[in-house]
């Protein structure tokens, strides 16, 4: 399975925030991660209205993790940004394997299998050592 790279960013913004002491803007953690800033706002939005991420706008506005998203699994916001579907599309057009495929099926648990196991890691876990540290210095004021 391969993941979208609104999901990609939206773990890798859940992350930086979670080791940060002050909220970030949505410039900075742009920057940090060079991806773009437009694209960046959009992963934010979403992971505010999941309420996974607290944000204030305006002249002192930012951004901060919420301190219950660290209990969520890696699993739980794969699935909030992926969807529940399938690997593969067997209705649209219509397969003609459809009622003897056995392919389905096997990708169907291979899904079941990758999801299961990142239902297993917290974002808590996300940001242990030695990840932490690094996170940390991708924010890090520059001198």
């Amino acid at each position: 399975m391969r993941l979208t790279r609104a999901t990609d960013i939206a773990l890798r913004v859940l992350m930086l925030t979670a080791v940060q002491d002050e909220q970030s803007t949505v410039d900075e953690l742009a920057a940090a991660l060079d991806v773009p800033r437009n694209h960046l706002a959009k992963v934010v939005q979403r992971l505010a209205h999941a309420g996974l991420l607290h944000t204030v706008r305006g002249r002192a506005g930012g951004l901060r993790i919420a301190p219950e998203a660290l209990d969520w699994s890696v699993g739980q916001v794969v699935r909030d940004f992926e969807g529940d579907g399938e690997v593969v599309d067997c209705e649209d057009p219509p397969c003609p394997l459809r009622g003897a495929c056995r392919l389905r099926g096997a990708l169907r648990r291979a899904q079941e299998a990758f999801l299961a196991e990142l239902d297993a890691i917290p974002l808590r876990g996300l940001v242990e050592r030695p990840t932490g540290p690094v996170l940390h210095q991708l924010t890090a004021p520059k001198r």
